[in-house]
């Protein structure tokens, strides 16, 4: 039986470069989403923007372009995948280019929308 030793230098250059790694992967998923006038929290299958009112606002997520339209009472107009949906808080969500779109709230300064993946795609 041949006993190895390894190398204690060797287990903080693997821990280096498993974080090097994950902050890699973090950054590409990322880099996934931008916004103007917006904000995004994005998980893997599914995205909260939250847009500015006022402004054009828009964000790209899970592979499409999301923009706020307009905005009158508890019912907006957004723009997802290229179709324009209206929606109003409470509402089942609305499908769209194989994703779900529903209105989470809307106040005098902002609008929150979510957009999920369809499951059965």
């Amino acid at each position: 039986m041949t006993n190895r030793r390894v190398s204690p230098s060797q287990t903080p250059v693997r821990r280096a470069a498993g974080l090097l790694a994950g902050l890699a992967l973090g950054t590409a998923l990322l880099a996934g989403c931008s916004s103007e006038g917006a904000s995004t929290d994005c998980r893997l299958d599914s995205c909260t923007v939250t847009f500015d009112r006022g402004v054009e606002a828009s964000a790209s997520i899970l592979g499409v372009e999301a923009k706020l339209i307009g905005a009158q009472g508890d019912q907006v107009t957004v723009e997802v995948a290229g179709e324009q949906l209206s929606l109003t808080v409470g509402q089942q969500a609305t499908e769209v280019g194989g994703l779900q779109v529903s209105l989470d709230s809307v106040t005098d300064q902002q609008v929150v929308i979510r957009v999920a993946r369809n499951a059965n795609s």
